[in-house]
């Protein structure tokens, strides 16, 4: 987002924020509310393009926007809603990309709320591995032909019972509402919202065998250290690595696998 987006966005997080602080607002049916609103949106561009038309007044837009939602929504998604209508934003599909995002983020607050956020943020980054690792699976949870109940039924049948409720509902939404996103993108913004929650970064481990307790500990004392900030630490295992571990933090990679180093010698020994 650029420009008047970003502070649209930034603005609608800070209400996000303010509205589940309050114990008296359930997250999590707050998130249901936003996400029913960014499937209207989403399929209504006429509508979306008069919500976010710069030439009207704010305040009429929002008295639109409650007229519209009724009954439909509680009052404090009403409100966010409104809010967000009385802002610029730069494009009328920016309007729709914060309320998806808004959406997600209320989910995670209420896992966030229950104490089971790192559970999430650790069954998103496990389900992303497996989808990326299964091409059979990952073809029918994309396919455009397939039907939405299906895949539902699929993603209960995978998830259902063995993960967490938030993660299940999260990512359903994202199966059956991709909204031009792949899997694996969308999947990785959730990863991030979900570390966000906790203003921590999240560092990818790759090592050759699982990581001890200790071990978890001591590498993430020492990222925090090396970066300054509380690390969550998303563990893979790939026998290929040999040894030593490899960790990626957002574009950055520090690597220290005896493969890696096997490798970069030999690019020496060559040149």
């Amino acid at each position: 987002m650029n420009g008047a987006s970003r502070e649209a966005l930034a603005a609608a997080r800070e209400r996000l924020d303010a509205l589940t602080d309050s114990t008296s607002v359930d997250a999590g049916a707050l998130a249901d509310e936003l996400a029913a609103v960014t499937a209207l949106l989403d399929r209504e561009v006429s509508l979306r393009r008069v919500l976010t038309d710069p030439a009207q007044a704010g305040e009429a837009k929002a008295e639109l926007a409650q007229r519209l939602l009724g009954s439909q929504v509680s009052g404090p998604a009403g409100d966010l809603v409104a809010g967000m209508v009385r802002s610029r934003w730069s494009q009328s599909r920016d309007l729709v990309d914060a309320l998806e995002e808004l959406a997600d983020t209320a989910d995670l607050t209420a896992a966030q709320q229950a104490g089971t956020l790192d559970d999430v943020e650790d069954e998103l980054f496990r389900f992303g591995r497996i989808v990326s690792s299964n091409t059979e699976l990952r073809a029918a949870l994309t396919d455009r032909a397939a039907a939405t109940a299906a895949k539902i039924e699929l993603l209960h049948r995978l998830l259902g019972g063995r993960a967490n409720a938030t993660t299940e509902r999260l990512v359903t939404r994202l199966v059956t509402a991709p909204r031009g996103r792949s899997l694996e993108s969308g999947l990785e913004s959730l990863s991030k919202l979900a570390a966000e929650r906790r203003s921590r970064l999240v560092a990818v481990v790759t090592s050759a065998v699982p990581l001890g307790d200790a071990q978890k500990q001591r590498l993430g004392a020492a990222l925090a250290k090396l970066y300054g900030h509380t690390m969550h630490l998303n563990i893979d295992v790939d026998p290929e690595v040999l040894g030593g571990i490899r960790v990626q933090v957002g574009d950055e990679v520090i690597n220290g696998s005896i493969a890696d180093r096997i490798e970069d010698a030999g690019r020496r020994l060559a040149g």
